[in-house]
């Protein structure tokens, strides 16, 4: 699948696609910590193009142009400047399809680029699928928190994986954000 993909950084134009794509994977519970639905607008502003976005990049069949996923690096006020946040999103019945190991791969230059030391993510720890392939991308275990809580009050533990970009082994990084 990986050849017959095209990435390239997002528009504010694929917001009312992107945010069907997102809204069916939220819809489908289990793999976002993402429980509300988004507008076009206010998914832009929050994960596309928004004074948080560090950068965002979609991954796009060649053939039709359709979108197939999309990844995003945002700055989070927990997390010092030189670490940016990532979420990845991959069109449900998509993933394990290579979407986002070749979004990843645009990303991580990226974020080189922009003087980052490292990448963080925060996965669902019921999300293995999420845990599976931030893991095959390198990244490792940072911390746990513990029990927090759905919408519905369900505790759920939630595991912060890092990507070093400048410790070419990627050993585990400090345990302070």
């Amino acid at each position: 699948m990986q050849g017959d993909l095209a990435i390239r950084p997002v528009r504010y134009s694929d917001a009312d696609e992107l945010s069907m794509l997102l809204n069916e994977i939220i819809a489908r519970g289990g793999t976002t910590a993402l429980e509300d639905p988004f507008e076009p607008s206010t998914l832009a502003d929050t994960l596309l193009t928004g004074s948080g976005v560090i950068c965002c990049f979609v991954a796009a069949e060649r053939s039709t142009g359709k979108l197939l996923g999309f990844q995003t690096l945002t700055r989070n006020p927990m997390l010092p400047a030189t670490i940016g946040d990532i979420g990845t999103f991959a069109r449900v019945g998509l993933t394990q399809k290579g979407v986002g190991s070749a979004l990843f791969n645009v990303m991580r230059t990226e974020a080189c680029g922009r003087g980052l030391t490292a990448i963080n993510a925060t996965i669902r720890a019921d999300n293995s699928g999420g845990l599976a392939f931030y893991h095959r991308m390198g990244f490792v275990d940072h911390e746990v928190t513990r029990a927090v809580p759905l919408k519905d009050g369900t505790p759920v533990d939630r595991c912060s994986k890092r990507y070093s970009l400048t410790n070419p082994s990627n050993e585990r990084i400090s345990s302070s954000p």
